[in-house]
């Protein structure tokens, strides 16, 4: 057989050029750039240049075939889309939408470009999924702007709304509304919030210092003003003399990037700090000439910028921005260690200010996310030898095997003799690690990230200070099998400025890494003792001073220390350092230490354990695998002693892992459990404690170890079962039996807690929430030792023992429900067998809280689940029986649900005046995708059986008129957005197929003798409604949506209007009661502009007036209810040509038949022609007619309704409207003589008058009065005063006829103004004109105009005979 491909031409070239495909063959297809065709067959030779074929697949065989490019769904929406932007983009140009043109042509391109990169296919997976996210961006702008539909989106792509659930849908076009981008559902219960980390990128550009004239260190590093601290380790940079890298491979590369910044750190005070140490001679003045022979690094400058300014400037993420900063010098060398403090503190007497061109140029860059994820979103950005400068410390989040032993040493101060000189001392510090075998360690200091570690570090020398303080840090990376057995030494030099320039030896300090008791320097500041030596003093015997003490604490712990010792300490001097520690490996706590080697002290395990809750969490993690280890070691060597003590440790462990900073490590401890844990009898004593504290919790008033246990409870089953695991490997499956039993009874224990009343006890209404929470987690767990079927029963039992809603408060009643929701969005509700038997407990409890109207959120979100479930099992299996399931507990609640919602929507929109607020709008479109995901997946055997299981007719009643209110409140309510047309279809949709399920069941047992008008009416309304609704109305739409909506669904109203003709044939005698009560609403649906319906629909109103025909001899009552309808819809913009001569033709064709045919005839003549008349002069009232048209137009109209329709009332409205029409275009006088014909209309009589118009309440007597009054006004405004003195005198007479002088003096003062004014004012003499038509044969005159003369005789009183003369002239 033939294979289908889809063609598309080719877009050539940028600009607009079109190339497209003319042929001189007349059977050749005429097609456009960017068309496509379906190809049947081709010829054999040469393709064509003019296409390019593409694989497809063909949906809908058959005339109305779909052919669909068998390519990436967001490339083919793409270019649909950019399709129908081209024509609306065209239109904003010639509607002067400028500044929407040009953005929009700049996304059409963008778009296209990004088409292209997919198309091309050249990109990694990330690159695709970015690429992907920045298409449904834009074309979710571009829809928006442009007015276009929403499109519903899963993973960037639209979804199909034939494979999910309605609810589903809903919550897609919710979510796309909130955030166009993540969807990601949000996990029920108190899962844990991971913090967001941010990344600083930070590249220097350049620095002018033309004054020094040597090399610099540059140190870049991120300080806290509020704390007084630096938050990170050192960016470094070394340059050479004249400002470029030292290293000359590092041009362009001098940037770093400092991470692990928490949101937190985001809103300190911070400030970039950068130091300028220089390299070379002592003092920056000195005359010798040349290099010096001896360098000495010393302080120059000092930088800050602060962040605050950084993220003002740089507002999006991402962005790169320069930075100036001006480097300042120190005015006195003491003050040199918070030099950065007094430039921001602003204290400027403390330092100098350079010259306006003298600084440091940096590039800054925020970034986001986790570090793997920023390293390949910006791969150029680590290709430039990026130097990764690391918090001090650890992050907020700690990633697993995230491997860190680094040691930060600060040289803080030191206190010196003078030693006999005359000046104070240069000192410099000389910094060595040392290994126990006395080795250098080599490479093992940092003076900062970006340059390479070395063996020894010099510190810089600060100029005649016998107390130097430094301040400086460095970075001690020593590896961890070096750690132990390491120290550091500190030699202190005096620098010499003579000409020698020697460093002389004077002085040591020392300190080891680790002490006695295996732990590590703690983070505080230090006092070492300074030890004498000289220039001839070898440390190649390190054991010499290591035996010394090097500090007070260890001199204090050393009491025998020998009388001579090798190195004498001078009391007077003293060296300060501090250490701050960040070590996977290594800890500073001597808890720890003693848990860890518990064995060396079997006697103070008890102890030890119960301090473990105080050690610091970060250490614990570091060694969580030891801690688990030697945890269920020591429940192993005595159970009955440390059972309950090990207990609270793993429940202690397992709640710290909940923290943000540890949840990175739940992983390691689920690897953990799976690949290490050995504890093959631990089982046992665990499930005894979990157990225990589960029944002590009705009589322990204090609760919080209680309710730790709940939370852990997930993984303390996970420790349960995978020792289970090994024990059943271990005896081959022994004691099943007696385990099966202790989970029994722990299930037992679990209902208990969780029917106990809470109400009057806080602590407990905590432990069950717990508990609660917890509760679904386990489900995974027990799955590996249970079957489907018995953990659903577990599970079943569980909730079945809950109290329902009106037993507890609204607080536990919250987490009765997200306990619910997460256990039917567990794994275990996804098996069919299971979900049969959890499904009625969880309906039971919902539909409680729907009977009560409680936490109507909550519910929706877990129906929302089970549909989705459902919707999705349905594809795989029969879903017949739980639908059944939600039928019977849940259709009728949710629509009494639904309907008191609305019932709320409407009162609080009347209220306000406005839509219902968003809260209820939220609530109401849940419960209307939940009530459409329901009823879809309803089939013809549930509606069958639902209507088949009413006990009386008078439930089925009730029930239809429920859901005939929602169905018809849904069309009244604004319940979806205008562009969320793909819920409206598919509610409508939904509402047709439901309808034709219901209406056999409503003609069944409710005609005939049966008939209930009540019942009847109610699906009449809903019909009418439905049909009328504006989203089915396809006419407006352009034409590739029609189509799409036209294959998808067909014309919705066609087939209501079916349903709805077929119904009312079906009610036989009982067609009265709906005369002529529906002639108004079937009229308008007559009046839809679609020829089939109205072919449907036309006939009734034969059927309406033969019905009045037999009962009261005529049908006056469809005519005068038929007219009155048709003004007011055609005046909304009802109808149209072809609907008034279908009308006049079908009911002609019916009543030719009919013995009243003459009255028939008559009586459609009728309607047709005020029809005609109401579609002109809706014609001549549009905005952009001439006024005379208008006039003519009302004057027209009005005749018909006075001559021919004889509908005094209409006639009456169509004079004030032309009257209004007269004074808008300023004509008084023509208001005055219009307004004269309803006077005429108008007897001096006291017949009470009712309201009408924008007349009151009154007698007939009072309106004409006030009808002259308004006349006279007019004809004096318009100075037509003649006319004004006959009606003057009318009322005069009126007046004096009732004795009221005082009316009857102001009208005789105002006839003798009219008199005056006729004497003495001057005016514009009035001309006429005698028109006529003069033809041959036969006489064309346009409405329009004969209108005009109608208007123009009859509004100034003259009659035809009037203006002729002559035979010819035809009179008007």
């Amino acid at each position: 057989g033939w294979v289908p491909v889809y063609l598309m031409f080719l877009y050539t070239g940028k600009g607009y050029m079109i190339c497209s495909f003319r042929s001189s063959v007349c059977q050749a297809l005429v097609l456009e750039i960017g068309e496509t065709v379906q190809i049947l067959e081709k010829t054999e030779g040469k393709s064509s240049s003019y296409v390019h074929l593409k694989k497809s697949t063909v949906s809908n065989r058959g005339l109305c075939e779909t052919v669909v490019p068998l390519e990436d769904p967001i490339i083919t929406e793409t270019t649909s889309t950019l399709q129908e932007w081209g024509v609306l983009w065209k239109q904003l140009y010639v509607k002067h939408k400028v500044d929407l043109f040009h953005k929009l042509r700049h996304v059409m391109n963008e778009l296209i470009d990004l088409r292209r990169q997919l198309i091309q296919g050249h990109l990694a997976q990330d690159q695709t999924r970015e690429i992907k996210r920045h298409i449904t961006v834009r074309l979710d702008w571009g829809n928006e702007h442009l007015g276009l539909d929403l499109v519903p989106r899963k993973e960037f792509e639209m979804v199909d709304q034939d494979h999910i659930s309605v609810s589903e849908l809903y919550k897609l076009c919710s979510s796309s509304v909130r955030s166009q981008g993540d969807n990601m559902r949000q996990r029920h219960g108190d899962g844990c919030h991971v913090p967001v980390q941010h990344h600083l990128f930070i590249n220097l550009k350049s620095f002018t210092y033309n004054t020094i004239s040597e090399d610099a260190d540059v140190f870049f590093s991120l300080y806290d003003t509020r704390d007084n601290k630096q938050i990170s380790e050192k960016f470094m940079v070394r340059l050479n003399k004249n400002g470029g890298p030292k290293n000359p491979e590092k041009v362009d590369r001098l940037c770093a990037l400092f991470t692990d910044l928490s949101s937190k750190d985001l809103k300190r005070d911070l400030y970039i700090v950068t130091h300028v140490i220089r390299t070379g001679r002592m003092l920056l003045n000195d005359s010798k000439k040349g290099l010096p022979h001896v360098q000495y690094r010393r302080p120059y400058g000092c930088a800050v910028l602060a962040m605050s300014d950084v993220f003002h400037t740089i507002t999006d993420l991402k962005e790169e921005k320069d930075f100036v900063l001006k480097v300042y010098t120190c005015n006195n060398e003491n003050e040199w260690f918070q030099i950065h403090e007094n430039i921001i503190r602003k204290s400027s007497t403390k330092y100098s200010a350079p010259s306006t061109n003298y600084g440091l140029i940096i590039s800054l860059q925020l970034l986001r996310g986790e570090l793997d994820q920023i390293r390949r979103e910006n791969q150029a950005v680590f290709s430039r030898a990026l130097a990764i400068t690391r918090k001090l410390g650890f992050p907020d989040v700690i990633m697993p095997g995230d491997t860190r032993n680094d040691l930060y040493l600060t040289l803080e101060r030191g206190d010196f003799e003078r030693g006999g000189k005359s000046v104070q001392k240069n000192i410099e510090v000389t910094v060595y690690v040392l290994y126990a075998d006395g080795d250098t360690l080599k490479d093992c200091i940092s003076l900062g990230s970006g340059e390479p570690n070395t063996s020894e570090h010099r510190s810089f020398v600060l100029y005649h200070n016998n107390s130097p303080r430094w301040s400086e840090m460095i970075k001690l990376p020593i590896p961890i099998d070096r750690f132990r057995g390491s120290h550091l030494r500190f030699e202190f030099r005096h620098c010499s400025t003579k000409d020698k320039g020697e460093k002389k030896l004077f002085g040591f300090a020392f300190t080891p890494l680790m002490r006695e008791d295996g732990t590590t320097l703690s983070d505080e500041s230090h006092e070492l003792y300074v030890y004498k030596c000289d220039e001839n003093t070898t440390f190649s015997n390190q054991g010499l001073y290591l035996s010394m003490p090097c500090c007070k604490e260890d001199f204090n712990s050393c009491p025998n220390l020998p009388s001579t010792l090798p190195f004498q300490r001078n009391p007077k001097e003293t060296f300060w350092v501090s250490t701050q520690l960040c070590s996977t490996k290594l800890t500073q706590n001597v808890d720890l230490l003693a848990l860890l080697n518990w064995k060396a002290h079997p006697d103070k395990v008890l102890d030890i354990l119960g301090q473990l809750r105080h050690i610091n969490g970060e250490e614990i993690v570091k060694f969580l695998r030891d801690v688990l280890d030697t945890l269920f070691c020591l429940l192993d060597d005595n159970t009955d002693k440390y059972g309950p003590l090990v207990f609270q440790s793993l429940v202690f462990i397992i709640n710290l892992l909940r923290d943000s900073r540890f949840y990175h490590f739940r992983p390691v401890m689920e690897a953990y459990i799976q690949n290490h844990f050995a504890g093959a009898l631990a089982y046992k004593e665990l499930i005894r404690c979990l157990k225990w504290y589960m029944d002590r919790s009705a009589e322990v008033v204090r609760q919080d170890h209680i309710q730790e246990a709940m939370r852990a409870l997930e993984y303390l089953l996970k420790f349960i079962v995978q020792s289970r695991i090994l024990y059943s490997r271990a005896t081959c499956g022994m004691e099943e039996e007696l385990f099966r039993a202790s989970i029994q009874e722990l299930f037992q224990s679990i209902r208990f807690v969780l029917s106990l009343d809470s109400r009057s006890s806080e602590t407990l209404v905590f432990t069950q929430a717990a508990l609660l929470n917890s509760f679904p987690d386990i489900f995974d767990e027990l799955l590996q030792m249970f079957t489907v079927q018995e953990v659903a029963e577990y599970v079943r039992g569980t909730l079945g023992s809950m109290p329902s809603t009106v037993d507890i408060g609204q607080s536990m009643d919250v987490v009765k429900l997200q306990s619910i929701a997460r256990t039917v969005e567990s794994r275990l509700f996804f098996f069919p067998e299971s979900r049969s038997i959890l499904l009625p407990v969880v309906l039971h409890h919902i539909h409680l809280h729907l009977r009560q109207q409680r936490e109507l959120l909550i519910c929706s979100g877990i129906l929302t689940s089970i549909f989705s479930i459902i919707n999705t099992s349905a594809m795989e299996s029969s879903v017949q029986e739980e639908v059944e399931m939600m039928v019977e507990s849940l259709l009728d609640v949710l629509l009494q649900t639904l309907l008191s919602i609305m019932s709320k929507s409407q009162s609080l929109e009347t209220a306000r005046g406005q839509r219902c607020p968003q809260c209820t709008a939220e609530i109401t479109g849940e419960y209307v995708s939940t009530l459409l995901s329901l009823l879809r997946q309803m089939t013809e055997v549930h509606f069958h059986h639902l209507l088949n299981n009413f006990h009386s007719k008078e439930e089925l009643k009730e029930f239809l008129l429920k859901i005939f209110c929602v169905f018809r409140n849904l069309m009244k309510l604004t319940i979806f957005p205008r562009d969320w047309s793909v819920m409206r279809l598919l509610t409508s949709h939904v509402i047709v197929v439901t309808t034709q399920y219901l209406s056999p069941a409503l003609h069944k047992n409710f005609s005939e003798a049966d008939f209930d008008f009540k019942v009847w009416n109610s699906f009449f309304s809903l019909t009418v409604l439905y049909i009328n609704q504006p989203s089915l109305q396809l006419e407006p739409l352009t034409q590739a949506k029609r189509k799409k909506v036209l294959d998808k669904y067909g014309d919705m109203r066609v087939m209501m209007a079916y349903e709805l003709f077929s119904m009312w044939q079906k009610l036989g005698e009982n067609k009265p009661h709906f005369i002529p009560g529906m002639m108004g609403p079937f009229l308008g649906v007559t009046l839809v502009p679609q020829s089939e319906v109205r072919n449907i629909m036309i006939p009734i109103f034969h059927d309406m007036m033969d019905w009045e025909q037999r009962q009261n001899g005529n049908f006056k009552l469809v005519e005068a209810e038929l007219m009155d309808k048709l003004e007011s819809m055609v005046s909304d913009g009802k109808g149209d040509g072809n609907h008034r001569e279908l009308f006049g033709l079908l009911l002609l064709e019916k009543i030719e038949q009919e013995t009243w045919r003459e009255t028939g005839i008559s009586f459609v003549t009728s309607v047709t022609r005020l029809m005609e008349r109401l579609l002109d002069y809706r014609e001549c009232m549009k905005g952009d007619e001439m006024e005379n048209k208008k006039i003519g137009g009302s004057s027209n109209l009005m005749n018909f309704y006075k001559s021919e329709m004889n509908k005094e009332e209409m006639y009456i409205r169509y004079i004030h409207k032309l009257c209004d029409l007269h004074l808008q275009a300023e004509d008084y006088t023509e208001s005055a003589f219009t307004l004269l014909l309803y006077w005429e209309l108008l007897h001096w009589e006291d017949r009470p008058l009712r309201e009408f118009l924008h007349y009151p309440t009154q007698s007939e007597w009072q309106r004409k009065e006030g009808l002259s009054r308004k006349v006279l006004h007019y004809f004096n405004k318009g100075k037509c005063w003649e006319y004004g003195i006959s009606l003057c005198r009318e009322l005069a007479f009126q007046y004096e006829t009732l004795y009221d002088y005082q009316s009857l003096s102001w009208i005789r003062k105002m006839e003798a103004a009219y008199y005056d004014n006729i004497i003495e004012q001057q005016r514009i003499e009035p001309e006429f004109f005698r028109m006529g038509f003069y033809v041959c044969v036969c006489v064309c005159v346009s409405t329009q105009l004969s209108a005009y003369l109608a208007m123009f005789t009859l509004t100034r009183g003259l009659r035809p005979a009037d203006l002729c003369g002559d035979p010819s002239v035809r009179h008007y």
